[in-house]
């Protein structure tokens, strides 16, 4: 049956995203990389959305808080959607900073210039971007952002749909450009994690996830 208009729920979708939610819970206590899928951003509090059944991430900063006794938590988000149902879950929550990089205007049409708020930074990017300016605005507005809120851990919400060869959208990063990304979240709090979000070259997609890994881990 269909969730929503590009949601699709199967006989195996209950066990998958179960496990895709647990597996983001593991990264984030040990430090991880959660290859799952469904992915989970776009998902709300109360329903599915966008691809997405359960929010990976928001479940696993919450089993960070609670079984980590950690006190503050970013959430950065580069996919080339915006994380509207993280934005919607933590929207209220002073100790989840959410951060979001993303094609604007896009789907799902939320994450706008104007779309901010003590602990939610958008920072809308416009279509054709690529690795210079995602550093441009790693280095001048989310890092400083995330230096003043101090967090314990970073999960990222690891997108790859922002990649010059994917179907999906219109942005340039490549390769590299996912490496040192990766690389800055990496340095940005004493944990980090990340969970897989987007990507739709499935040819490239596994190469985009090493260069990744080799970001979070140099």
């Amino acid at each position: 049956m269909w969730l929503d208009y590009d949601t699709i729920c199967t006989e195996t979708t209950w066990e998958a995203a179960r496990l895709a939610a647990g597996t983001a819970i593991e990264a984030a206590l040990r430090g991880g990389f959660a290859l799952v899928r469904p992915p989970g951003h776009h998902a709300l509090p109360g329903r599915a959305m966008g691809f997405c059944i359960f929010n990976n991430v928001a479940v696993a900063a919450r089993a960070a808080q609670s079984r980590l006794g950690l006190e503050r938590i970013a959430i950065v988000d580069f996919d080339v959607h915006h994380g509207n149902g993280t934005e919607a879950i933590f929207a209220e929550d002073d100790s989840v900073l959410f951060v979001s990089l993303h094609q604007w205007p896009f789907y799902p049409g939320t994450g706008g210039p104007d779309d901010q708020a003590e602990t939610t930074l958008n920072v809308p990017m416009s279509a054709g971007s690529g690795d210079e300016e995602y550093f441009h605005a790693f280095e001048h507005t989310v890092e400083p952002a995330i230096a003043r809120f101090e967090p314990e851990l970073v999960l990222v919400s690891a997108g790859f749909d922002a990649y010059v060869d994917d179907p999906l959208a219109d942005m340039r990063v490549t390769a590299d450009g996912f490496r040192e990304l990766a690389r800055r979240c990496a340095g940005m709090a004493p944990r980090v994690a990340a969970v897989l979000e987007g990507g739709y070259d499935v040819d490239t997609l596994p190469g985009l996830v090493d260069a990744a890994l080799d970001g979070f881990t140099s």
